[in-house]
């Protein structure tokens, strides 16, 4: 018996308080940090990316972020008056803003299910950087409610969306997303985000050896030459409740040499600093690269740590503030906010939080065991966002 072949032990049980939370106020020392626009952690790591999930629930039930042993219908979501208010979200953004925050990502969950989701859009397409620039406002989406809400959120001030999509046959598709939600749906989402303007967009798909990669050269087809950007991302080992294991990796070095084979690439350079995917575009007759024929992406989040660059933040849905995607600890900003903080309050504790990050699991992935670090099992992708 092969270790695929070997059963799989989920855990029935919820993950989510698994992280160590550590009240906000323990970082209100006598010593403050004011908002600067610039705000380094301990490896030179500049804060520039937000990550906000505004929602736990998904009304997709994927294998690898929210299976449904877990996430059944008994499972207790969190109620709504511990959720940040939109009000309290664009606050707590505003001060990450003022620290040198330039993009902010909304995720989930699926975002779309938080009812008014535009509303937070429109406030957060409202603020500026210290000098005066809009930010890039994205969200990234399973693409479920799409068609219906593109247009308005486009109105709302969202610049781009990212759509999860982990293949195009519709059998593959309903077995993955585990709802047996069709793929066409999703396709319509995605067109509907091209009209009213939502780009340019982005197309996210785990690949997970034996389960989806016969759908990467149709993807990569598919999309070549519409102006979507592909990408492609290694099934990783977030949290505890996907039952990960390292041989249902395909590695993105297997992904580009496939593609490449029928549809030849060449690479390109990053886009701007601490840029997770690595770039490849489509080639012409003569070997350049041809921008009308696009360009794909593969995040090797496994294969090839890029935790040297990496300048994202995530607040979770309840106000936690986590500063990797592995995170076993967070930080409760919302036990701040509820206490009646000061703005600049918030902006301190922000600032001696990140002052002090040296978050680096990718780099010392196979060192560590799955329970490591001080606060026990990792959190959850679907509580964090990707």
């Amino acid at each position: 018996m092969t270790d695929r072949d070997t059963p799989r032990t989920v855990p029935l049980l919820d993950l989510r308080p698994r992280a160590l939370l550590v009240p906000g106020a323990a970082f209100l020392p006598e010593s403050r940090i004011a908002s600067s626009g610039r705000l380094i952690d301990t490896r030179g790591r500049p804060l520039r990316d937000l990550r906000i999930s505004v929602t736990d629930r998904c009304n997709f039930r994927c294998n690898y972020c929210m299976p449904k042993e877990i996430f059944d219908k008994d499972y207790a979501y969190l109620p709504h008056q511990a959720l940040l208010s939109f009000e309290e979200i664009t606050r707590i953004a505003k001060i990450f803003v003022a620290h040198g925050v330039q993009k902010i990502r909304l995720t989930g969950g699926e975002p779309l299910l938080r009812k008014n989701v535009e509303r937070l859009v429109e406030q957060l397409a409202a603020l500026r950087t210290p000098q005066g620039q809009a930010l890039d406002i994205t969200l990234t989406t399973n693409g479920s409610l799409l068609a219906r809400k593109a247009r308005d959120l486009k109105a709302a001030g969202l610049q781009r969306v990212t759509v999860s999509l982990d293949g195009l046959d519709d059998a593959v598709f309903r077995s993955m997303n585990d709802v047996d939600f069709p793929v066409a749906d999703v396709l319509a989402g995605i067109d509907a985000a091209q009209e009213a303007g939502l780009g340019p967009i982005k197309i996210n798909m785990v690949v997970k050896r034996g389960t989806n990669e016969h759908e990467i050269l149709p993807m990569a087809r598919r999309f070549r030459g519409s102006g979507i950007v592909l990408r492609f991302i290694e099934y990783m080992d977030v949290g505890a409740t996907n039952g990960w294991r390292m041989n249902e990796v395909l590695p993105s070095s297997e992904v580009v040499k496939l593609i490449h084979a029928e549809l030849p690439l060449v690479q390109l350079e990053p886009s701007h600093p601490g840029e997770t995917a690595a770039r490849w575009g489509y080639a012409d007759a003569s070997g350049q690269y041809d921008k009308a024929l696009g360009e794909i992406g593969v995040i090797s989040s496994v294969t090839q740590a890029f935790c040297g660059d990496c300048n994202r933040a995530r607040l979770s849905t309840e106000g936690k503030l986590f500063l990797c995607l592995f995170a076993t600890q967070g930080y409760d900003l919302r036990s701040l906010i509820r206490m009646d903080a000061s703005d600049a309050d918030l902006a301190s504790a922000i600032g001696h939080i990140w002052q002090g990050r040296d978050d680096r699991y990718s780099e010392l992935r196979s060192a560590l065991a799955p329970d490591a670090g001080p606060g026990g099992r990792r959190v959850e992708m679907s509580y964090i966002g990707g």
